[in-house]
């Protein structure tokens, strides 16, 4: 313990380089861990749209209309970041976004809690993972 001691007190930037590294990775650690716990499975998320839970498609157009989860709605994550007052008429309810592979759900969430949706997940691994899980999709 002493030489540890000794060796902050010589090396004082490397002591401080070490300290900020460390609550760097703490800090990422603690958000993604946050993030995590508002993420459900393709299971889960057919729970949630059973109990009546609005999927939302973050995805462009384009890509709704080649393939999504059968009663989504699309609204693709720009016009989330652009306007997130537009989806206040989803605050009362329970949301479930997704886009192709559960990551860029996690800005558009945010997004939607500040602006008071309260209820919002995200699809752990996107639309991938419910394709992967032979779960139905929609074309058109």
């Amino acid at each position: 313990m002493d030489r540890l001691l000794d060796y902050f007190t010589n090396h004082p930037l490397l002591a401080g380089g070490f300290l900020a590294m460390a609550v760097v990775v703490l800090a990422y650690e603690i958000r993604e861990h946050g993030a995590a716990a508002f993420a459900v499975a393709p299971n889960e998320a057919i729970r949630l749209a059973n109990s009546g839970a609005v999927l939302v498609d973050l995805r462009s157009p384009n890509q709704f209309k080649d393939g999504h989860i059968a009663g989504a709605r699309n609204l693709p994550g720009d016009q989330i970041a652009a306007d997130p007052k537009a989806a206040l008429k989803l605050a009362d309810k329970t949301v479930v976004l997704y886009c192709d592979t559960g990551m860029t759900t996690a800005a558009a969430q945010r997004t939607l809690a500040q602006a008071g949706v309260k209820n919002v997940f995200s699809l752990r691994g996107g639309f991938a993972a419910w394709k992967q899980e032979n779960l139905p999709v929609v074309k058109g």
